[in-house]
């Protein structure tokens, strides 16, 4: 009768040798025979009159190997199924010679397999030392978005030529030397850009400008820091790239407008905030600082997250690395080179420890998305890509959008992910206890930049 051994071989690393008598197979093979010979169509025979011996010479060897590894894993299978070991991946292989399943010569056979277990997961939030970074909305923030809601709903005006820095210019960046002349194969680019996003000594040289004009400018010397990465990155370049600030570009003006500001009415209060009814500037502006206070909190818990996110990531984790090199090595489509494995093992490991921590977090306090919460999340994504269009009238067409994505797997997988990491999240949160630190917007954007994962 079949067998199966486990011997412990290293640190979570075990090894299972699974034993087949000849018993065990050889009833199988001899059928499979009888079996292929009733079906086999070899020329001077009826079908199913063809001798077994026939077929067992001409086909035998191929099917008594698979009939024994066909045991083998039956056998291994069984095992794992009543056992249940904690495992990753599934049993590799160990050095076995195929070459000795000799249907002349049938006999007992062990195959060897080595399996890497998974090792036992100790979190305590509780010892997390995390600091929550709070943005207090200033008089300046308020001043700021509302200028910025003015302008988003005020009209588009068409002047002639640049008189403020107010203006805003549609242009054309086409690549030239420092001389002027075109780069062969060189940048265009066409872009909007405010006349105040350029340095003042260059603001000075647009007045009066208008459409068609044009002005060589270096991109170091006409865009301060800020401005001048984001442009570098419209362009196509490398912000990191010193040399792409000192390019030279012909700056075509193709057009020239002028926002007006909206009136600070009830009419635009009513824009900015349908669902409120806001008959004051005074209320306009407290409303507008709780949504950008409400901002920056969501931030807040963003960058809290990160920091539950690492400490969780240096929880102490042993792990079988030599199985999980070798599988690491054999388990995909094509076999690694040791280098390519030593270089990807520790983003592997990281990767493997956040998936041992999740899943241990989320299957001991139940956490769960339902169907319900997945149709609901797929709403927002549509009405956030939609944007600002006005949903009246007959929506009915949303229902049977979100139909059609939670019939696409890759879709319901993602937004599943987002929505259990989201839980997790909050779950964590109720076991820390963080200490409050009043930072700047600049501040706490700085944090999240330099620490995404």
């Amino acid at each position: 009768m079949a067998e199966v051994t486990r011997e412990n071989i290293g640190l979570l690393h075990d090894k299972l040798t699974v034993k087949l008598s000849k018993e065990d197979y050889y009833p199988s093979f001899e059928k499979s025979i009888k079996e292929y010979s009733k079906k086999a169509n070899i020329p001077g025979f009826r079908k199913g009159m063809v001798p077994a011996g026939m077929v067992k010479k001409m086909y035998g060897a191929s099917v008594y190997y698979d009939v024994v590894i066909k045991e083998v894993e039956k056998e291994i299978q069984n095992y794992l199924t009543k056992e249940k070991p904690d495992f990753f991946a599934q049993p590799l292989p160990m050095s076995t010679d195929l070459r000795n399943l000799d249907m002349n010569e049938p006999a007992d056979y062990e195959f060897p397999f080595e399996i890497g277990l998974k090792p036992q997961v100790d979190i305590d939030l509780s010892k997390a030392k995390l600091t929550i970074h709070k943005v207090k909305v200033s008089e300046e923030m308020i001043k700021e978005e509302t200028e910025r809601l003015q302008n988003r709903h005020g009209k588009m005006l068409d002047p002639e030529i640049v008189t403020s820095e107010e203006n805003v210019l549609n242009v054309n960046f086409a690549e030239v030397d420092a001389e002027g002349n075109p780069v062969q194969d060189g940048i265009s680019k066409d872009n909007s850009l405010l006349v105040k996003y350029f340095t003042p000594s260059f603001r000075d040289q647009l007045m009066g400008k208008k459409k068609e004009d044009s002005i060589v400018l270096q991109l170091n010397k006409a865009f301060e820091k800020k401005e001048r990465e984001w442009l570098i990155n419209d362009l196509g370049l490398n912000k990191d790239d010193e040399a792409a600030s000192d390019k030279n570009f012909k700056m075509t003006i193709t057009k020239v407008g002028l926002v007006e500001k909206r009136e600070l009415d009830e009419e635009f209060f009513k824009e900015v905030f349908p669902a409120k009814e806001i008959k004051t500037e005074e209320e306009f502006r407290n409303e507008l600082k709780d949504e950008i206070q409400k901002h920056w909190d969501a931030q807040s818990r963003v960058q809290l997250h990160d920091q539950i996110y690492h400490f969780l990531l240096d929880t102490q984790i042993q792990f079988p690395d030599e199985f999980l090199k070798r599988w690491l090595q054999r388990g995909g489509e094509k076999e690694k080179s040791a280098e390519e494995v030593d270089a990807e093992f520790p983003s592997f490991i990281n990767q493997l420890t956040w998936t041992l921590i999740s899943d241990k977090i989320i299957k001991e306090n139940n956490l769960e998305v339902s169907d319900e919460e997945l149709r609901e999340n797929m709403k927002k994504e549509i009405l956030q890509y939609f944007g600002q269009m006005k949903m009246d009238g007959d929506t009915s067409w949303i229902e049977s959008y979100v139909d059609r994505m939670m019939k696409e797997e890759k879709q319901v997988d993602a937004s599943y992910r987002r929505l259990i990491t989201d839980k997790l999240f909050t779950w964590s949160e109720g076991q820390v206890k963080p200490q409050e630190k009043e930072v700047s917007a600049e501040e706490l954007t700085a944090m999240q930049h330099n620490h995404q994962h």
